[in-house]
C-alpha cells in the first residue's frame, strides 16, 4: 500500500506545506505539533504545561484517524526551547501515555513555530492496516 496523508478536523491545521500525518510500511508518521489551539489555530497561553497538554491532545486525535493511540507509539521526539521546562512536560507526557513506553528523544530547539514551547511528533506502528 502507498504513504497516504491523514488529516484530523479535530487537530489545528498545518501552517506549512505538510500533512498532519502520514502512513506507511505499517506506520503512521505525525508532523511535529505545537500548542495551536484546532478553532482558531492560534497558539494556547498558559506556559509550557498548558501547551504540553494542547500538544499530546493534538497527537491524539490525529493519530486516532488512523485507528491509533497512545499505546501504538514506538518513538517521540520532543523539542523544547527551554530544557528547565523538561520535568513539567515529562510528567504531563507520562499522564497522557499511560503505560505506553515508547522510545523517546528530547532536545533543546532555539525557536519553534509560531513562539511555542514545546513541539512533539510521534512514531505510531499499526502493522499492516
Amino acid at each position: 500500500m502507498p504513504p497516504s496523508t491523514l488529516f484530523s478536523p479535530e487537530a489545528p491545521q498545518p501552517i506549512g506545506p505538510y500533512s498532519q500525518a502520514v502512513t506507511a510500511a505499517g506506520f503512521i508518521f505525525t508532523s511535529g505539533q505545537i500548542a495551536l489551539d484546532p478553532h482558531t489555530n492560534r497558539l494556547v497561553g498558559g506556559g509550557i504545561e498548558e501547551e504540553a497538554r494542547q500538544v499530546l491532545e493534538n497527537l491524539r486525535r490525529v493519530l486516532a484517524v488512523g485507528n491509533a493511540s497512545f499505546a501504538d507509539v514506538v518513538f517521540t521526539t520532543i523539542c523544547l526551547t527551554d530544557l528547565a521546562g523538561f520535568q513539567a512536560v515529562n510528567d504531563i507526557y507520562e499522564k497522557a501515555m499511560g503505560d505506553a513506553r515508547p522510545a523517546r528523544t528530547t532536545i533543546q530547539a532555539a525557536a519553534l513555530p509560531a513562539g511555542a514551547c514545546v513541539e512533539i511528533a510521534m512514531i505510531a506502528w499499526k502493522g499492516g492496516q
